[in-house]
Order: C-alpha cells, then structure tokens, then sequence
C-alpha cells in the first residue's frame, strides 16, 4: 500500500498547471516510427498467421502509419493489430490519429470510427490463430459521427481488470470525460502508464481517465489457443499495439518516454524524470 500511495505522488508530480502533455523538461523522448516503414513493428491479424499483413492493411503512406481495408471484399471480423517489438513497464506514449473515409464492408456498427492503443498487452506470438484481441489494456480511440456525443481515450478491458475508487472494476469498457472530435481532425491521446499501480488517459492535453491495479481476468477475448496469464494476476509490463477494427485510421508522431532507468544522480545516464529505478542500467565514469 505505501508503494501504491507512493506511485500516486509520483505521478500527480509530473503534471503542471499548464498542462502535462506541455511540460517543458529534458526528457528523452523516443521515435517508436522511421516514417518509411514497419520496422519494428509486428502484424497480427485474426485468422492469418503472425506477421502476415493481409491486405496490406498496415502500411506507410506519406510519413504516417495507416490502416486501409481497400483489398477487403468483406471486413469478416478480421480485427487486427500492429505491435511494437520492444516491450514497457512505466512509460509515456503520445500519438496523433484520426479517422478517414468509410467504413469496410459488414464492419461491426460499434467499430464505426474506433480504433485503440493497447496497453501492458500479450505478445502476438502468444496470440491463438484465430483470437480476436490480445489480452491488454485498451485505450479506446473514437471520432463523432458528427451528431452526438462521442468520448475518447476511454477504457476497454480485453481479458483484463482494473480498479477504479479502490475498487474492482469488471464492466468491459467506461467512457471518460473527454470531448468529442468530430471530422478527419488530428487529436493527441497520451497514456501514463506506471506498471501495475497507475495508468492515465490524456485527450489534446487534458487528463480524461484514471484507473489502478491494470491485471488479469474478464472476457471480451475470443480464440485464445491457450489462457493467457492467471486471473489476478498485476500487469506490470507488455507489449504496446495500434489496432485495426474496421475503420480507416491514421497516425503519426509516435514517440515514447521511458520512465526506468538509472536514478542515481552520479551516473551519467541518471534521468531526473525517472520513476522506476534500475541500479543495473546505472553508467558511470
């Protein structure tokens, strides 16, 4: 409970009056994107085999990551998903997406303008041929339809749990308290993640979401070949993934700030902006 009581100051530290995502330090942010093509990164799609990119349904156009279902007769469930090969326990990743176009054909009416950032997820590798979602936290990307109210950077909850008020919560997804973009607009979504005790949701800037304790259990995860974790079980690191659910999307200035390293103020990699310390990494003259 210290340890908890102690992450939490940790965090509410990091965001000034301004704004977090403005926050002016030397922090090191880092490129997760070349700008020309899937370096680093992994396909998996449901039904094909890890690293197939059917359709070419991720791809490079114009220094952006987008996901296109133009060689799709039919969408057919095939929810896909572009992971990151390096794996993160406390970090902070920003992006800008929107949504273009129309949707593919026969895609599920609640994935019209959807798409997400997965967080603390399994790796494709562990993912069944025909599994749908990776066991992960969600964060919920969503563009207006242009009439009513449409909240993003919410959560959803992929065989996972998380606690929210000192409580479990097991509903699979909650809407924060965003606005709503409408239109081809960029928005920024940003996510604090701090191993299994905080994770944060930001919209344009602004903190939308707060949950604790990111672990195992729940549904909404179809076509494992084999369970994936323990129910109860903390999520302190995983991977980091971009989804493909049927509706056109695109991103850009994908970068991450990792937050574990050396906190010793002798060594000459010791970062002040650090909160989980690794001794091992620690540099010195």
């Amino acid at each position: 409970m210290k340890q908890i009581s102690r992450f939490f100051i940790i965090a509410l530290s990091l965001i000034s009056i301004s704004g977090f995502a403005q926050q002016k330090t030397t922090e090191q942010w880092e490129s997760m994107f070349n700008g020309k093509d899937l370096s680093n990164w992994t396909v998996k799609i449901r039904n094909h085999p890890v690293g197939e990119n059917f359709g070419n349904t991720f791809r490079v156009d114009d220094g952006k990551i987008v996901v296109r279902y133009d060689a799709y007769e039919k969408f057919d469930e095939r929810f896909g998903h572009l992971f990151y090969n390096k794996h993160y326990g406390y970090y902070r990743i920003r992006l800008e997406y929107r949504f273009v176009g129309e949707q593919a054909k026969e895609g599920p009416g609640w994935a019209y303008r959807n798409s997400g950032i997965m967080v603390h997820g399994q790796t494709p590798k562990t993912m069944g041929l025909n599994q749908d979602f990776p066991v992960s936290i969600e964060v919920q990307l969503l563009g207006g339809n242009g009439k009513e109210k449409r909240t993003t950077c919410n959560l959803c909850t992929p065989g996972t749990n998380v606690e929210m008020n000192g409580k479990l919560f097991t509903p699979h997804c909650i809407n924060s308290n965003s606005a709503t973009y409408h239109g081809d607009q960029w928005v920024t979504a940003e996510v604090l993640v701090l191993g299994d005790s905080v994770i944060r949701h930001y919209a344009n800037g602004i903190e939308v979401l707060s949950y604790q304790k990111p672990q195992i259990g729940g549904g909404n995860v179809s076509g494992q070949d084999k369970e994936f974790g323990v129910t109860g079980q903390m999520l302190q690191r995983g991977s980091i993934s971009l989804q493909s659910e049927s509706h056109p999307v695109e991103f850009r200035k994908i970068e991450i700030l990792n937050l574990e390293g050396c906190m010793d103020p002798k060594a000459v990699n010791y970062k002040s902006y650090y909160i989980k310390s690794v001794p091992s990494s620690c540099k010195y003259k």
